[in-house]
């Protein structure tokens, strides 16, 4: 598993493939080549991306 990049939390749960969500800051997290995508869950349920907050390095993962 891995460490969430925006708290840096282990309790991440995992909701689907390749599909988490870290459950101390949050935010949904997936998995693709090697990066983690984040995201933050609106009110209406859409999802709006929060990797520019980020460092391509920081969302790198290795399982």
């Amino acid at each position: 598993m891995f460490n969430c990049p925006n708290c840096q939390s282990k309790d991440i749960g995992k909701i689907g493939i390749n599909q988490y969500y870290c459950w101390n800051c949050f935010i949904e997290l997936t998995t693709s080549n090697g990066l983690i995508l984040t995201h933050q869950v609106e009110e209406d349920g859409s999802l709006s991306s929060l990797d520019d907050l980020f460092d391509e390095d920081e969302r790198r993962f290795i399982l």
